[in-house]
């Protein structure tokens, strides 16, 4: 059964004792009866871009967080919360620990066995007293444990806890941070917007992500091409050292064939054996010089030999 608490009032879902009555098909058919959106008259008005982008860039960033670890918490934005034989609301973000986090139509607490461990309002305009007297009375009654203002309008942000007698407490700032024990985070207001922190890490917007993706991209790129030229380079110059290699034995063979007439195949294999450069020039100076062909064996002998030290 869907109560209402007077004719024309918004729908409601059922008390507890009227829940642990119903059978299950009952309880199915009152949770599918329940309206997943709440008319425009029972919100309060938009309050533009600052707004939407902090919730949902918020939500954003927590279910990738989440998600990655492999946690089991729920968070999402604007979704339809019906608490037993209370006035349905719709908070800016919401997180529930413990749970499926698949995709929900609205949060049933009878149904879903638990009601929300957090919520955050952002406030950009509008009445201030829903987001910090309100909403503040309200979710102490519920019994949520983390109650949080992001009040983008004037960067400030302000945070609750249930206490031990079991009403709301402020949340101490650390170092311009308050902790949420239920998200296991910290949040921070930062460069004008709002930020979590695991420890000294913040966590990226999906945007953030994909420039930083880019920006590493970019590098490792840069590095590939930085490699390729460096490499390029390297081919060239040994490239240019082989040919001149190759130049000073075709040279020394050339003097040979002048010395020799023909030169044989053992001769020509030892001169191009030879891969220093200095040694070959010795060999051209050598035969250069050689006054006949019975100078070639002795210079052959000694071409491998570095010049004596005059000393």
């Amino acid at each position: 059964m869907v109560t209402r608490s007077r004719p024309g009032d918004p729908p409601c879902a059922p008390t507890a004792e009227q829940w642990a009555a119903l059978s299950e098909d009952e309880r199915a058919r009152v949770v599918d009866s329940l309206p997943a959106s709440i008319p425009a008259e029972e919100l309060a008005p938009p309050e533009g871009d600052q707004h939407f982008d902090a919730k949902s860039g918020a939500r954003e960033v927590l279910r990738s967080f989440f998600g990655k670890l492999g946690r089991r918490i729920y968070v999402a934005c604007e979704l339809t919360v019906y608490y037993p034989g209370e006035a349905r609301f719709a908070p800016d973000l919401l997180a529930v620990r413990d749970v499926d986090p698949h995709e929900r139509m609205k949060w049933v607490v009878s149904a879903e066995g638990k009601g929300l461990d957090l919520v955050m309002e952002v406030h950009v305009a509008g009445d201030w007293r829903k987001d910090l007297e309100r909403n503040v009375a309200l979710c102490a009654r519920l019994g949520i444990p983390e109650y949080f203002v992001y009040d983008r309008g004037h960067q400030r942000l302000h945070g609750w806890r249930l206490g031990p007698a079991g009403g709301y407490e402020p949340i101490p700032a650390q170092a311009g941070r308050l902790g949420s024990h239920v998200l296991g985070l910290e949040l921070v207001i930062e460069d004008g917007r709002l930020r979590f922190y695991e420890g000294t890490a913040a966590l990226l917007e999906p945007g953030e992500l994909v420039a930083r993706m880019e920006r590493m991209v970019g590098q490792l790129e840069s590095s590939a091409d930085a490699r390729v030229a460096e490499a390029r380079q390297e081919g060239e110059l040994r490239g240019r050292q082989e040919g001149e290699l190759r130049g000073r034995q075709e040279a020394c063979l050339a003097l040979l064939r002048a010395r020799l007439g023909e030169v044989p195949v053992a001769v020509r294999a030892r001169v191009q054996a030879i891969m220093d450069p200095a040694a070959l020039e010795r060999l051209l100076v050598a035969l250069g010089l050689a006054a006949d062909a019975a100078a070639v064996p002795a210079i052959l002998g000694a071409l491998a030999e570095p010049p004596s030290d005059p000393h």
